[in-house]
């Protein structure tokens, strides 16, 4: 598609004075007032644009109408409801305890971002139209910051729904996003609202300062190697810090000028070098304008061919007049354009050239992921511009971009949270040689986004919602509510109880990251955890039929050392309903202690649910498998005329599989009830899988089918995320798992459907708030519940959640233990898939003494050739054992992520005969 004018009136107007004056733009103070009469539309315009408190002027007023009415006519283009007034009956909510993601912007260029937050985190994205929407007021015990409150502002919902709100008290912004607009007046307040924020914060005007200079950036990406940039001649005026010395950068070159005046001899000797030189290539034009933050997006620009050396010195002689500090006048190639061939007859009409625009968003762990690439198509005599081209889909991938502020204090960056969450990259795709080549022409803000938005249709053409994981916008979303999680969550009180062993090594890791104050209870006094936390308290907690009075005990130790604690929570197995009994005592956010119980003991939780009948429909009863429990050797014969046989066998509070057995008749039975009574008796024959609840068991039905476990976040009784994982077949009798695979390789309806089951059995247990693995089997009628275990998942489940959907379980469960609702996306888009498989001493110990080693398994993590997750510290065999590690790769596929393991499983030695992996990845084909 042609673009209806791609020039522009700055390209073919002469270089007046009028071309360069600076202009003022809303916000900003200026003179300016919005174009009158631009949008046609049905709308009431009778709506409370006023904030209370905050009157705006003629002018700003002018502005702040002008984009309602563009939010409006946005909406109807995008076949969208229009925004409904609810400003009578103001808002309320919880300040510092709800996320606000805030944007302070044009509607146009952000509304896929806002339509997005709206299905991701419906409520919290708001749209502030005018500075006088939002204040900001000191920090308290943070000298020099300030929080930032929302007065009104328009919030997004599922569906494209969208409500003028009025907020009291006002809202606290846990993420703010400001457009700092084009000119040098438009923005000025918006930057001043962004600087020194004590909120997570994704633009500021020092940092777009420097991200826009297109001869800074162009000089980072060129300094790469691989990113082509054009051939560019540049006259700096007292360059910036950033840009003096260094290493000389492919096909840039820079002369730095102390004074604007006396400079002919030296531009025509360096205009006269560069369009001789071979750096040009092919290019029979160039191109002379302005570089710097002054300039971004309306500076003049002329062409001239590649011969006329006195035309472009003239040019380049002129606007050196209009030089400030630290700004330059380039000189650069413009690009040919790629020659698209038509066999056998000439093209039609001009030659079409292509500009390539790709969004780049910060994800977890501080990755660049490329989100979307569109391509714009005009005339190839003349030079693309956004928002005078139509984006079109271009299958293609691009390297990442990197980003600047790696190594910039916190006042050049603005703020000490500011931190460029995405880019906007503009290539030209172009010819060297007979290659195509996309040439990085600079990098932007909320252009590149507009564009993609453009592109999903959300404002270009009214057309049937985007299926979610084509919203160049989601990956952004995440970041800022990821973002947002930490800022509601540093400096939180909370108490831990229970260290776990090695496997649970992160949690001190995270906790310091996030800047969690953890105080720690822990039977083991020299633990290394003990060191790690800011209150350790030495307390023998392996009992557990005397939980009620440690829990009363515990809270008078806590009240004793003053802890004034904002939660209390356990991902340990043994200490879950210690862990309730304690928060009731002391006030705490907590599931009911006999809902923890319930879940914990594995048979009252099926018998529970088989009771628990609807409606609603589907009820809980459904997914639940008869069972007996096993006190005695007496009730094991009761137990055989109940369930039918072969069934399975287990510790009633058992974890990791330890002692699961199929039995096949009631000899089998009987011996290994036996066999448990006698090896398992309390906690110090296998610490940590639930022996100091004693080691009663229960027999339940064998249940065929695949199995799956399903990780979920719930709060206040609603389902928040969720999360499904597949398992491969176990070495039977024994239940030990072998190998997993995430996301799950089930249909939609399937995953829907043990999503609701762990759900529903959840709820049937009075598990109302937390995080909850639930494992589950998909049979031909359905999924079927093999047990609860009420806390976040253990294995390489966090690891694995984490890496490929950017939610941290951790996280969220210290949310939900604070009484916060866990700041995640409502649909969270895995990034790829991980399958792995487990490593057993038993079967792998020589193995894992020599080709497969803890060291060398840990060198292959740390070059991204595996993902390790230590699950024990000792090479230890024994009869009843659980996985010593995880060793899992990644791909772009299942199947290419299953070959990778295969391939390195039969390398490292931990393929074989007796552990066919091939065998245990079958179920992932």
């Amino acid at each position: 598609m042609l673009s209806l004018d791609p020039l522009g009136p700055e390209c073919d107007s002469p270089l007046g004075s009028k071309d360069l004056e600076e202009e003022e733009g809303p916000w900003g103070g200026g003179s300016g007032l919005p174009p009158p009469g631009c949008f046609h539309g049905s709308w009431r315009h009778d709506v409370a644009l006023d904030c209370k408190g905050s009157p705006e002027g003629a002018e700003a007023r002018a502005w702040t109408v002008y984009y309602y009415s563009l939010l409006q006519s946005c909406l109807q283009q995008a076949g969208l409801p229009e925004t409904q007034d609810r400003t009578q009956v103001p808002r309320t909510g919880c300040p510092g305890a709800e996320v606000t993601l805030c944007i302070l912007g044009s509607p146009s260029t952000f509304l896929s971002l806002l339509l997005e937050g709206g299905v991701q985190s419906p409520g919290n994205m708001l749209l502030c139209l005018s500075p006088a929407w939002l204040t900001k007021v000191p920090a308290p015990g943070q000298p020099g910051e300030a929080a930032l409150l929302v007065s009104k502002a328009v919030s997004f919902h599922p569906g494209g729904l969208t409500f003028l709100d009025d907020f009291v008290p006002p809202r606290r912004a846990t993420y703010f996003l400001a457009g700092l607009g084009l000119g040098p007046g438009w923005g000025r307040e918006a930057a001043e609202l962004a600087r020194d924020l004590t909120c997570p914060t994704g633009a500021s005007a020092e940092l777009a300062r420097l991200l826009e200079d297109r001869l800074l950036t162009r000089r980072l990406l060129a300094q790469q190697g691989d990113v082509v940039v054009p051939a560019t001649l540049a006259f700096t005026y007292k360059p910036p810090a950033l840009l003096r010395g260094g290493d000389a950068s492919p096909g840039l070159r820079l002369v730095e000028l102390n004074g604007k005046e006396g400079q002919e001899t030296l531009v025509k000797e360096e205009v006269g070098a560069f369009l001789h030189s071979e750096a040009l290539g092919d290019a029979l034009q160039v191109a002379v304008k302005l570089s710097g933050w002054r300039w971004r997006g309306r500076q003049a620009m002329r062409l001239y061919p590649r011969a006329e050396l006195g035309p472009v010195v003239d040019t380049v002689l002129a606007l050196l007049e209009k030089l400030e500090e630290e700004e330059s006048v380039l000189v650069e190639a413009v690009c040919p354009p790629a020659r698209l061939p038509f066999p056998g007859s000439p093209p039609p009409g001009p030659e079409l050239a292509l500009r390539i625009c790709a969004v780049v968003c910060r994800t977890q762990g501080d990755r660049p992921l490329l989100s979307k690439v569109v391509c714009s198509v005009g005339r190839g005599d003349r030079p693309l511009r956004h928002q005078s081209s139509l984006p079109r889909t271009l299958e293609a991938a691009l390297a990442a971009v990197l980003t600047l502020e790696a190594g910039l204090s916190a006042e050049q960056r603005g703020g000490r949270q500011v931190r460029t969450d995405f880019l906007g990259a503009d290539f030209a795709l172009s010819v060297a040689g007979r290659a195509l080549t996309p040439v990085a022409l600079e990098l932007n803000g909320g252009l590149c986004l507009e564009a993609c938005g453009a592109l999903e249709g959300l404002w270009a053409a009214p057309r049937p919602g985007l299926a979610a994981e084509e919203a160049a916008a989601a990956p952004l979303v995440e970041t800022m509510l990821r973002r947002s999680a930490r800022y509601l969550m540093e400096g939180k009180q909370l108490l831990v109880l229970g260290a776990g062993r090695v496997s649970k090594k992160f949690v001190w890791e995270a906790a310091r990251d996030y800047g969690l104050k953890l105080h720690l209870v822990e039977s083991d006094p020299n633990h290394f955890a003990s060191q790690l936390v800011q209150t350790f308290i030495h307390f023998d907690i392996t009992e557990h039929r005397r939980d009620e009075e440690n829990a009363r005990v515990l809270a008078e130790l806590v009240r004793a050392r003053g802890l004034q604690l904002d939660g209390c929570f356990s991902y340990w197995d043994d200490c879950l309903v210690l862990t309730a009994l304690l928060c009731q005592e002391l006030g705490l956010p907590c599931n009911p202690p006999a809902a923890m119980h319930l879940a914990k003991q594995k048979s009252h939780t099926q018998l529970h649910l088989l009771c628990r009948h609807g409606p609603p429909w589907p009820a809980p009863s459904l997914y639940a498998v008869p069972c007996c429990p096993l006190e005695s050797e007496a009730d094991v014969d009761s137990a055989v005329r109940q369930v039918p046989l072969p069934g399975v066998m287990k510790l009633e509070f058992g974890a990791g599989a330890v002692g699961v057995r199929l039995v096949e008749d009631a000899s089998q039975c009987h011996e290994h009830f036996s066999r448990i009574s006698r090896d398992l008796q309390g906690e110090a024959d296998h610490p940590g899988i639930g022996l100091g609840w004693g080691n009663a068991m229960l027999l339940m039905e064998f249940i065929e089918g695949t199995e799956h476990d399903v990780d979920l976040v719930l709060f206040g009784g609603r389902l928040v995320a969720a999360f499904v994982s597949d398992n491969g077949p176990t070495r039977l009798p024994g239940f030990t798992e072998t190998a997993a695979c995430m996301p799950t390789g089930l249909a939609p309806e399937q995953e829907a459907q043990l999503v609701q089951a762990a759900f529903r059995c959840c709820l049937g247990c009075g598990l109302l708030d937390g995080v909850f693995n639930v494992e589950l089997k998909l049979t031909r009628a359905g999924p079927r519940l093999i047990e609860i275990n009420p806390r976040m998942g253990g294995f390489y489940l966090r690891d694995w959640i984490q890496e490929l959907y950017g939610v941290d379980l951790l996280l969220a469960a210290a949310m939900v233990a604070c009484g916060l609702r866990p700041a995640l996306p409502a649909h969270p888009r895995a990034r790829g898939h991980l399958v792995g498989v487990m490593c057993l001493v038993s079967q792998h110990l020589q193995a894992l003494s020599s080709t497969a080693s803890r060291e060398t398994l840990q060198a292959l993590h740390d070059q991204g050739l595996l993902r390790l997750n230590l699950l024990e510290e000792a090479l230890v065999p024994g009869e009843y054992e659980e996985p010593y590690c995880s060793v899992a790769c990644a791909g772009s596929s299942p199947a290419e992520a299953r070959l990778r393991l295969l391939g390195l499983c039969q390398g490292l030695g931990i393929d074989g005969p007796h552990y066919p992996v091939a065998y245990f990845l079958s179920h992932f084909k």
